[in-house]
């Protein structure tokens, strides 16, 4: 087993000497270069005709103000910019002339948009994807400190069914009509939530009041440090720092390049791009695209090897998170054992692992579950069965109080040996009441 020993705080500083061994290489020089002639192809196309409201006054203001400073921010704010100029570029959006060219010069430039279509799409992906196993990384280092049992899948289902809640609201958004922008301004609230609740980690306050009793060794210097996770001044602005600049400049990059498609549609048939204008845009996106792709190869290999989170193994807690913590207790020949749970939460889950400890004469325990709501009415939820082991859950419905009963009262002469275990997860949400255990 790994040792803690030699773990230290995760400081600026210490972020610091890591991020020393992953130096950036510069960005080329041609993004400056091509951002400053499409800047001025944009103000030339609004020079005379200015930004209509709505989606170009929109785009137009947000140019003039800076980059988000959070780097993740910025990686969305980029997908929707690509997402946008990729929504720009579908054929059936083009403008009607384009659609149908009756020129060479047209029949160029429908050429052309469609190569541009496919370089935002395949980049697209490529930041898509780099954003889904980034946020799986992360919940699967803190899910090794999370005992390797039923609570363990438990709390796996809980998250996968939150994150099937916000990709519902997302679809929901979407049926609703809603813009691109509407959608990206919801995906990063709920961001910001994950982001949270993993602050929340640090600190043992919200869910992880609950969750935090099933975290077995993890190091004080990773709670302190996911505790300042979102902190403007905290550890992770020396990351910032250094990585920022470059994707600051993709940023304002893809904005401007989504300008100048959106000004030259609403402007096509008075003001077409000249073969020159052409040429410098589609450099433009062969430039980001390729220049975005290196961004986030270099800095998925940085995160990857980051000391943000560091593994239950490498932590040396790969023991705790397997230990054998079963409640061991002998009932009566003629007598029950009770555990009651007081949930506050629907969409709780109800958990219970147990068996008996054999002689020579195999023998069983009856076993239910009850339900009691707060003016005292009284419903069965698992019907009562003999088992010799068992192991199931099921999801609440309702507040209130659940009682297992194991019913050894049919026996005579026989006690019985009970190993078992049982747990309530909550859902996640920003703030659950701990459910507390009662044994009668």
């Amino acid at each position: 087993m790994a040792s803690t020993e030699g773990l230290v705080p995760i400081t600026r500083a210490f972020l610091a000497s890591y991020y020393d061994t992953y130096k950036f290489p510069p960005l080329s020089d041609d993004i400056a270069r091509l951002s400053s002639e499409i800047r001025s192809l944009t103000a030339d196309l609004l020079s005379n005709s200015p930004a209509t409201p709505g989606e170009e006054r929109l785009v137009v203001k947000e140019l003039e103000s800076r980059p988000p400073h959070k780097v993740d921010e910025n990686m969305w704010k980029n997908r929707e910019h690509m997402e946008e100029i990729v929504f720009l570029l579908d054929r059936p959006r083009w403008p009607q002339t384009l659609q149908e060219p009756s020129s060479p010069e047209d029949a160029q430039l429908a050429t052309v948009f469609t190569r541009l279509h496919r370089k935002f799409s395949t980049t697209l992906k490529t930041l898509e994807s780099f954003q889904s196993k980034n946020s799986q990384r992360v919940f699967n280092t803190v899910m090794t400190y999370i005992p390797q049992d039923f609570r363990g899948r438990l709390i796996r289902l809980q998250r996968e069914r939150s994150e099937r809640n916000k990709q519902a609201d997302i679809d929901a958004l979407i049926s609703s009509g809603a813009s691109i922008r509407d959608r990206y301004a919801l995906l990063w609230k709920q961001q910001m939530e994950r982001r949270r609740l993993l602050a929340q980690l640090g600190s043992a306050t919200g869910v992880y009041k609950t969750l935090v009793k099933y975290l077995v060794g993890v190091p004080q210097v990773l709670l302190d440090f996911v505790r300042q996770i979102n902190d403007d001044d905290g550890p992770m602005e020396e990351q910032r720092q250094r990585y920022g600049p470059p994707l600051y400049s993709l940023t304002t990059m893809v904005l401007l390049i989504r300008l100048a498609i959106l000004l030259s549609w609403g402007r096509f048939e008075t003001r077409k791009l000249n073969k020159q204008e052409v040429a410098a845009l589609e450099q433009a996106v062969d430039v980001y695209t390729t220049e975005f792709e290196r961004f986030i190869t270099f800095i998925s290999e940085v995160f990857a090897n980051s000391p943000f989170f560091i593994s239950a193994e490498v932590a040396g807690a790969l023991d705790g998170g397997n230990n054998d913590d079963y409640k061991e207790t002998s009932v009566p020949a003629g007598k029950t054992h009770e555990v009651s749970l007081s949930v506050d939460s629907i969409n709780s889950y109800i958990a219970w692992d147990f068996s008996l400890v054999q002689g020579k004469i195999n023998l069983d325990i009856g076993f239910s579950v009850e339900y009691t709501n707060a003016s005292g009415g009284k419903s069965l939820i698992l019907p009562y069965k003999r088992y010799e082991s068992d192991q199931g859950n099921f999801c609440t419905c309702e507040a209130g109080n659940y009682k297992l009963v194991w019913d050894n009262s049919y026996s005579s002469f026989f006690k019985k040996v009970l190993r078992y275990k049982v747990d309530c997860i909550p859902p996640v949400v920003e703030t659950v009441p701990p459910a507390t255990e009662v044994e009668e």
